[in-house]
């Protein structure tokens, strides 16, 4: 993903480098205090075909997605003969999970087009590996993070091999036990990969509905973990980017598609070119809105304050060497003068000069 430059929000700056979780991913940094990388979930929705899959890079960087990302299998390595495709996978067509995989297969030299591809268009490309041999491919092609599907969480020796790149990991917790994703994280440590493991919170469901989407648990995974978090996301929202943004998600995935009625294990769930534009412009939008937490005026606000701040005020005329008092001090707009928290501070000073009724005080009227 070198093709991707760092670029810090300004939050970054109001956070003490001490708590910052982040990886460095290529050229940027991942995690608090940095822009949030949108991952476009190409994943087998290129259908076998390398034209399509050129295609879905090209729509992943015209809507300004960070990375692009696609699946790396050998259907005989990854299913055996007789394993059944599961209720979504169903509109494939193919009676096994094997079949339906060896339609959606790309070769190493249709891997390496997409990866020149992503270089000329500027995007990174990230690929799910499924085997040790995957593992080895995917590093051949000199990747800069590898991905962990939900469903290899507990896959020892996948997991053990990815670690050995010394690759930054992105490991999704779909359909995982607190105790399954505990376990993963404890190995992965063992193994020397703990400061550059970033987990995602993701619902295996195809699509997943929005009331079962659970957007807290990504601040419960870094919380708990100390890693930076995100969203693997299979809801068909596009709102759901700017909500998972909110609360805290440092990664988003998305799957997307050219078709959304095309005939595929992962198309009906996936969004169409102009959804994932609008994904990504969500959260960015969000990620705008966050801001840094830092309290404060903004200069936006100075023209508002000047108006509608107050000022103390003469109640009456007030004649030269009075005595201020209670009563001769009242607070109205604008602001400019005397701030009304200084109103115990003029009680029992002199009036300067003679003053009219209805006049902003400012301090060289007061001695």
């Amino acid at each position: 993903m070198s093709q991707v430059g760092p670029q810090a929000v300004s939050s970054a700056a109001a956070m003490t480098r001490s708590h910052l979780k982040t990886v460095r991913i290529g050229d940027r940094l991942v995690g608090d205090g940095q822009r949030v990388l949108i991952v476009a979930e190409a994943g087998v929705n290129h259908d076998g075909s390398l034209d399509k899959a050129l295609r879905l890079v090209d729509v992943a960087a015209d809507v300004g997605a960070d990375v692009v990302k696609f699946q790396m299998f050998r259907a005989a390595e990854l299913a055996t003969a007789t394993a059944d495709t599961a209720a979504y996978q169903k509109a494939s067509g193919a009676p096994t999970q094997r079949e339906m995989l060896a339609r959606l297969e790309l070769t190493d030299a249709d891997f390496q087009r997409i990866v020149a591809q992503c270089r000329a268009r500027s995007i990174g490309f990230l690929a799910t590996p499924f085997s040790l041999p995957d593992v080895d491919r995917l590093a051949a092609l000199e990747v800069q993070a590898i991905k962990i599907a939900s469903t290899d969480l507990n896959n020892v020796p996948l997991l053990r091999r990815a670690a050995d790149t010394g690759l930054p990991l992105i490991v999704s917790t779909g359909a995982s036990l607190p105790e399954e994703i505990g376990a993963a994280v404890r190995r992965l440590r063992s193994w020397g990969a703990g400061d550059r493991l970033l987990l995602l919170h993701c619902i295996s469901g195809y699509p997943a509905p929005l009331e079962a989407a659970n957007l807290r648990a990504i601040a419960t995974l870094r919380r708990k973990y100390r890693v930076p978090s995100g969203f693997s996301d299979h809801t068909e929202s596009t709102e759901a980017a700017g909500w998972a943004v909110a609360v805290g998600a440092c990664v988003l995935e998305k799957h997307f598609t050219l078709d959304r009625q095309a005939r595929g294990p992962d198309h009906a769930m996936s969004l169409d070119p102009g959804q994932l534009a609008a994904y990504v412009a969500t959260a960015r939008a969000a990620e705008a809105a966050l801001g840094s937490g830092t309290l404060g005026m903004s200069a936006l606000e100075a023209d508002v304050r000047a108006v509608a701040r107050k000022s103390l005020v003469a109640a009456q005329s007030i004649p030269a060497n009075t005595v201020f008092t209670a009563g001769l001090l009242t607070v109205k707009r604008p602001g400019g003068g005397i701030p009304p928290d200084q109103f115990d501070a003029v009680l029992g000073r002199h009036a300067a000069v003679d003053i009219a009724a209805d006049t902003v005080l400012t301090w060289d009227l007061i001695r």
